[in-house]
């Protein structure tokens, strides 16, 4: 018998749970972050008026993983999109449908708030997250490119 998962709203309480869980995100990233960066995220995500927001999947009221997207205004649609920015479900939780359920219930976030798309990115090489997301969609073939911007000295 599976238990099932529940898709709520990030609280302030979760603090713990989600710093273990973006501890997680970033170990797999193979990335590491000032603790003002991290502390700067959970301030953003718990601050209604800020666009970022999170919500976190759940199994008997534990968190067990989370989605942080971010709500912007396009330049070729009246309406907005959404920047699923990080995904990330506890390792020892994969295989239970909590990632598919976080995306699934984005898209009835967007259907309700009318969202004109639900978009992200991955490494390419994440073999895992690709399973799950070519349920979705096909990747769209889009290059990304990044340029770090630094401060004139």
């Amino acid at each position: 018998m599976s238990v099932p998962v529940t898709i709520r709203d990030i609280r302030p309480a979760d603090h713990a749970a989600w710093l273990t869980l973006w501890q997680g995100y970033l170990t797999f990233y193979k990335v590491s972050l000032p603790d003002s960066v991290t502390a700067m995220t959970w301030a953003r995500i718990i601050d209604p008026v800020c666009p970022v927001f999170t919500r976190v999947a759940t199994i008997d009221d534990a968190v067990i993983g989370f989605s942080t997207c971010i709500i912007h205004p396009r330049t070729w649609a009246v309406e907005p999109a959404c920047y699923l920015e990080d995904l990330y479900v506890d390792e020892t939780r994969r295989g239970i449908g909590a990632g598919r359920a976080l995306i699934d219930d984005l898209l009835a976030m967007g259907r309700r708030d009318r969202w004109t798309c639900l978009y992200w990115h991955t490494n390419a090489d994440n073999a895992t997250a690709r399973r799950l997301y070519d349920h979705f969609a096909p990747a769209d073939g889009f290059v990304r490119y990044r340029l770090a911007i630094t401060a004139p000295q």
